[in-house]
């Protein structure tokens, strides 16, 4: 039996006292108070309530290292990613992959794939394949219904899916940008419980009056935390939190413990924060995670004090696995799974002819995954439309990675590249290749390198190009959160180095493909209106 004291933060009774812990065969047994105790803080683990673990570009065993040293016990993952390369044989490496290490993951079946019939995907997962998935054990939950526009038009096999989830006693996951009003009422009567996508507080509200939870969501490259946190003191029982999109830069930083602290800094109720970073999605997932209670799985972490969220010690099922600064599991073997058909494009592949100079143009917005849609007159020479990169007018394009096609080719503004080009085989949803440059020859050299190594991040300037291998599906790495992290860095200094004052803009160029976030978005098929659904007219 193990004893661990200090000062115990129950989350379900709301109280703190000087106590003890007792643990025997991987559970709390009892829970005692004590007269003194160190001046430490017990608290109950962090779980992130939506992740891509995908989008850290780790995976899950690598993850897991990086994550328990911020308290992270278990996250509630979405494998969507992986499955829309590698179908339900990426599901499957995922969760085996994932229960060599203690963390926990629950994973959820992906319920969109491929997320839309406007892209080429590299699987499709049917109602059956899907119903299959959910009679699983390690499948919790029916992971976000992207397809909004199927649950409000009453599509059989969308509401197939849901029905499938619900005839198993397992949640529905929603993921529903900009619905309000008498949209978000439909779409939650469908039985969807979560919404991870809010952006403005109205539609959060909207969302928690027709019964949702909504999870605030802090991550690498959407950050809706500002605008809705101070719903967390109105609707404190119906909040969680998420990262939803993590890279292994900002994961080395931090986890959920970030938002926990940040949160307690603007003087919000340190049990409310609990509830929502620890036991709302327990309860609303049923996961197998401790809350300090005695019988529950002895997963907890111990604080230097909440207010900093400094991990000392994380615990799960009863042991230690990160303590005095050391995760107490090792690099974990694993295989490679992959779907990518490499090919050469030559810069010929991607000139735009066209008669018409007005051209709509993706305008990126830096930190947001909705993108603006613009008319500009741009020159045509010998019926080629061109880009005017000294008016940050850049061209976009997206090829396909599962069979080779010609590149869909567009035009982006505000990624401020000024020579050079960025490219990534992480292209949300389907992940094709998204490549964004100055000049054709930039085009084809960055996206080649991508093809050469079957999945990365890369970046061309001058004569100097740099790549990022991610041979897991062309989306993850794996090597080390650390080496990953470093050469994520080193190619966003490179992107700046041309130009960029993007954030991220690694993370950002990920988002242009994603077509179920408005406004205007480029698939392997052309440019597409996520408003309307329907492709646009160059």
């Amino acid at each position: 039996m193990k004893t661990v004291k200090g000062i115990v933060v129950d989350p379900i009774k709301r109280e703190s006292f000087k106590g003890e812990i007792e643990v025997e065969k991987g559970r709390i047994k009892k829970v005692i108070r004590t007269k003194s105790a160190p001046e430490r803080y017990i608290l109950p683990g962090m779980v992130d309530s939506h992740i891509h673990i995908e989008s850290s570009m780790l995976i899950p065993s690598e993850f897991a290292r990086l994550a328990v040293q911020h308290g992270t016990v278990a996250t509630v993952s979405d494998p969507h990613e992986i499955a829309n390369v590698c179908g339900k044989e990426g599901v499957e490496y995922m969760i085996e992959n994932g229960k060599k290490v203690p963390l926990k993951f629950y994973f959820g079946a992906p319920s969109c794939v491929p997320a839309t019939p406007f892209e080429t995907a590299g699987a499709v997962l049917d109602v059956d394949d899907v119903r299959k998935l959910l009679e699983r054990d390690e499948i919790r939950y029916l992971a976000e219904m992207m397809n909004w526009p199927g649950v409000l038009n009453d599509d059989p096999d969308v509401l197939a899916k849901i029905k499938a989830a619900h005839d198993l006693g397992k949640p529905v996951d929603g993921h529903a940008p900009g619905l309000k009003g008498k949209k978000a009422v439909k779409y939650a009567s469908a039985g969807i419980s979560t919404d991870h996508e809010s952006f403005t507080r109205q539609e959060a509200v909207d969302k928690l009056e027709a019964g949702m939870h909504i999870a605030i969501r802090e991550g690498s490259a959407a950050k809706n935390y500002d605008e809705l946190i101070d719903l967390l003191k109105e609707y404190p029982g119906k909040m969680m939190f998420c990262s939803d999109d993590k890279h292994p830069d900002d994961l080395i930083r931090g986890h959920i413990n970030e938002i926990v602290s940040r949160t307690l800094a603007k003087g919000f109720d340190l049990f409310d924060i609990l509830h929502a970073s620890s036991v709302l999605p327990v309860q609303h997932y049923s996961l197998n995670v401790g809350l300090l209670q005695p019988g529950d799985p002895a997963d907890f972490i111990i604080v230097d004090n909440p207010e900093t969220m400094k991990v000392l010690e994380t615990w799960i099922d009863g042991e230690p696995v990160f303590d005095n600064g050391t995760v107490r599991f090792g690099d974990i073997s694993s295989t490679r799974i992959n779907n990518f058909t490499p090919y050469e494009v030559s810069p010929d592949d991607f000139k735009l002819y066209t008669d018409k100079a007005d051209q709509p143009v993706i305008v990126a917005n830096d930190g947001e995954l909705i993108t603006g849609s613009k008319i500009f007159t741009l020159q045509l020479r010998d019926g080629e439309v061109l880009a005017e990169p000294d008016k940050d007018i850049l061209k976009i394009a997206v090829v396909n990675r599962y069979e080779k096609q010609p590149p869909a080719v567009g035009f982006i503004t505000n990624f401020g590249l000024k020579n050079g080009a960025i490219a990534s085989s992480v292209g949300h949803d389907s992940h094709n290749i998204i490549v964004v440059g100055t000049s054709d020859d930039y085009l084809s050299r960055a996206l080649n390198l991508i093809m050469e190594n079957e999945g990365g991040i890369s970046a061309v300037h001058g004569e100097n190009e740099d790549v990022l291998p991610l041979p897991i599906g062309g989306i993850m790495s794996d090597d080390s959160g650390e080496v990953v992290a470093a050469g994520y860095e080193r190619l966003s200094k490179i992107s700046r180095e041309m130009g960029s004052t993007l954030k991220a803009p690694f993370m950002l160029i990920s988002f242009m493909a994603l077509l179920v976030i408005p406004s205007l978005k480029m698939s392997d098929k052309g440019l597409f209106d996520g408003e309307k659904f329907e492709f646009v007219q160059q």
